[in-house]
């Protein structure tokens, strides 16, 4: 059966996000647990990996650094095989199109993605949570900071885009969707800083201080935490 699967809105591993990621250290038990610091590989990977470990510290989990930032670290027999022990990975937040493009179709992917659907627990936060749908939003083009385009993720969740930080940038986050050459089926995932849609084998659910709004067909619903999220599709678990 596949594991918690937590998709957060941004602003990782600070109060705030004690909600989801008690639940997450919890399903960690028993194996070790990874930060995965991809998206931050432009980025200071290293501050992002400090700051995990110490909040997770904090939670009693000792998180240790799958240091995957390059293609060629994504296809390391030896990191797929360390991959493949995982019990939680945790994709931080950083460059949207870099870590799709890193770890799609890689060995150390399909080494997390075996463990999550044996049971681990699978998480990320702003470009990590919109690497996990079907598509992910980058810059359509350089220097424009407001044109997106659709590319595709790694797919745990289908017909998903993920738009983090929706209670600062909401509006322009659904406007670049709208705008950007549409794709069939799409459900728009809002997720507010520190807060997380998360899965839980029986369904989709809000955590975290802030709200969850899936916008589909034209129509939006906002869920508040411990409520049950409708709308969205349930991940592929196999």
């Amino acid at each position: 059966m596949a594991g918690l699967l937590a998709l957060v809105g941004g602003v990782e591993f600070t109060p705030g996000n004690e909600e989801q990621d008690r639940e997450l250290a919890a399903a960690a038990r028993g194996g070790p647990a990874f930060v995965v610091p991809t998206a931050a590989a432009r980025q200071r990977p290293d501050l992002a990996v400090a700051q995990a470990t110490r909040w997770f510290r904090g939670l009693g989990l000792e998180l240790r650094e799958l240091r995957v930032l390059t293609r060629t670290d994504a296809n390391s027999r030896e990191l797929s095989e360390e991959a493949a022990e995982g019990r939680l990975f945790y994709l931080v937040g950083g460059d949207p199109g870099h870590v799709a493009q890193t770890l799609r179709g890689s060995r150390v992917w399909e080494a997390i993605l075996g463990a999550w659907r044996a049971g681990a627990a699978l998480a990320g936060s702003s470009a990590g949570a919109m690497a996990l749908g079907d598509w992910t939003l980058i810059r359509a083009r350089w220097p424009d900071h407001v044109t997106r385009a659709y590319r595709d993720a790694l797919g745990v969740v289908p017909d998903l885009t993920v738009l983090p930080h929706f209670e600062r940038f909401g509006h322009k986050w659904v406007e670049s969707a709208t705008a950007a050459t549409p794709r069939p089926r799409v459900a728009l995932l809002g997720i507010d800083e520190r807060s997380a849609a998360l899965w839980d084998g029986s369904g989709w659910r809000a955590t975290g201080p802030g709200r969850v709004t899936v916008i589909r067909d034209g129509e939006a619903g906002v869920f508040q935490t411990g409520a049950r999220v409708a709308g969205l599709p349930e991940p592929r678990v196999a």
